[in-house]
């Protein structure tokens, strides 16, 4: 008896090894692949400045996160064949060669010459490796999306379906802003420009090394391994392998994978409006120091985990549906009031607690989400499903974003073009010709002659009043929730042009 006992509790103490090997290889393989893509949003515009260069600085922006929309649109693709290979051949091997890609694409962008070194070859060169990028990164998700939770227990899946998708999000952002505010501190001011940004990229390194030395001791899932000898089975009897992605997109599974689509498609929206735009917004709204971003970032990753974690984890106890609609309501409310609140924050410490309530909230919304794809697919087509699931919906969710500040640039263009008059420089702002307003639409007002307003007449809005306040919040909160998330849209557009 003492026997039986002792191997029991050799053989549960290595399945819980197991366990814990495959949670911990899940969420930070997923973390490091997001780390990669955190990278440009972090550097974004000096990215701009020196691969799409323009007249105005935003339509540079808009052309970098455009080209972030790009590795996007080619996440699906990526899925597809790694998904499919890791659903015929196992989920270790998918993840080691598709972290590996991640890793060694995203270290090539730090030997890029810029557009002042060989012209428009820079760009082009730029968006080739971001298509590259995408593959590896779509390859990533159908791997690290299913071998954690098929390693679990049921009463644990909610949670390490949070850890996995929004928590190893938030490790990504934190190893991000670790590395940016390193880097800035090592090339302050302009020898960022020169070196810095490049060394960011190179630490995209450490994916390859990482997918190499720990992902390959990982063991395959319990769930894979019976699926194994299922086929096994299934051919000696003289039945054939049906292709993963011929399977998903069958009668049978197609209702199933554009259910799944809408949801991911929220997900994703919400995350990039989130916490995909708060490295830019710091720097455009608040005009943050690089240093002081970068930690109050770090913070934000924190409470990133924490909540998603504990929303995945409540999914268990009152069911995704539930979840899924209380985060959203929750994200409805609060989302555009905290942008808008955000913008007139001075403290540091108080902008701190709106960028990590902000972040927390936008994660905690698709915390679940993973484990739901999870229970949507048979294990068969589970890493197929489940990849081109979130894939193609954060592409479209995504690339939402990416089209809000391009059609922003481009109507800012319109509008400056639209506004100039003859004249020298304006004294005291670089950049600007005289005659342009402030805000380009005061020269389309009535009453507004050459873009100034009457005597004694006050502006319809402005980014600061005399002093230094802000308008008072009814104004936002009389048009709704959807016109203050515009015009949170539009301040972006106007701070970064001044």
């Amino acid at each position: 008896m003492a026997v039986i006992s002792n191997q029991t509790m050799l053989a549960e103490r290595e399945h819980n090894r197991h366990v814990l090997k495959a949670v911990v290889a899940s969420c930070l393989g997923w973390s490091l692949d997001l780390y990669d893509l955190f990278i440009l949003l972090f550097v974004a515009p000096v990215i701009g400045k020196l691969f799409f260069p323009a007249e105005h600085s935003m339509l540079s922006l808009a052309a970098v996160y455009a080209s972030f929309g790009v590795t996007l649109l080619m996440r699906p693709l990526g899925s597809a064949m790694f998904g499919s290979y890791a659903d015929t051949h196992g989920r270790k091997r998918a993840m080691i060669m598709a972290m590996v890609g991640v890793g060694l694409s995203t270290a090539a962008f730090g030997i890029l010459p810029t557009v002042h070194t060989i012209g428009i070859a820079a760009p082009i060169l730029f968006i080739v490796l971001k298509l590259v990028q995408g593959v590896f990164v779509g390859g990533v998700v159908a791997a690290t999306h299913t071998i954690g939770t098929e390693s679990v227990a049921p009463r644990l899946r909610g949670a390490v379906s949070g850890m996995i998708g929004g928590g190893g999000a938030g490790l990504g952002a934190l190893f991000a802003s670790l590395a940016f505010y390193a880097m800035s501190t090592l090339f302050p001011g302009a020898a960022f420009e020169d070196w810095g940004w490049r060394c960011m990229f190179f630490t995209g390194i450490i994916s390859a090394v990482l997918g190499i030395t720990i992902f390959s001791n990982l063991e395959e899932s319990p769930m894979f391994k019976q699926l194994q000898e299922a086929k096994a089975r299934a051919r000696m009897a003289g039945v054939k392998d049906a292709h993963p992605v011929r399977t998903l997109f069958s009668n049978r599974w197609r209702n199933v994978l554009l259910v799944n689509l809408l949801l991911s498609i929220g997900g994703g929206s919400g995350y990039y409006l989130t916490s995909g735009v708060l490295p830019t917004y710091l720097k455009v709204i608040n005009h943050t120091p690089a240093e002081t971003t970068g930690f109050i970032l770090m913070l934000s990753s924190l409470g990133v985990f924490v909540a998603s974690v504990a929303s995945g984890h409540l999914s268990t106890f009152i069911g995704r549906k539930k979840t899924f609609l209380l985060m959203g309501v929750l994200r409805l409310l609060l989302l555009p009031a905290l942008a808008y609140n955000m913008a007139s924050v001075t403290s540091t410490t108080q902008l701190a607690l709106f960028v990590i309530a902000y972040g927390m909230l936008g994660s905690a919304g698709y915390a679940p989400l993973l484990i739901f794809l999870n229970e949507r697919f048979p294990t068969a087509i589970r890493a197929t499903g489940t990849g081109l699931s979130w894939n193609i919906g954060f592409a479209i969710g995504g690339a939402d974003a990416d089209l809000r500040l391009a059609g922003l640039a481009a109507a800012d263009r319109h509008a400056a073009h639209a506004g100039d008059l003859p004249g020298g420089d304006q004294p005291g702002i670089p950049g600007r010709r005289a005659g342009r307003a402030r805000d380009p639409r005061q020269a389309r007002q009535p009453g507004r002659a050459e873009g100034r307003l009457k005597p004694g007449a006050r502006p319809l809005y402005s980014c600061k009043r005399a002093g230094g306040a802000h308008p008072p919040a009814r104004f936002f909160r009389r048009r709704g929730a959807g016109y203050a998330s515009l015009k949170v849209m539009d301040r972006i557009k106007r701070h970064y042009l001044s």
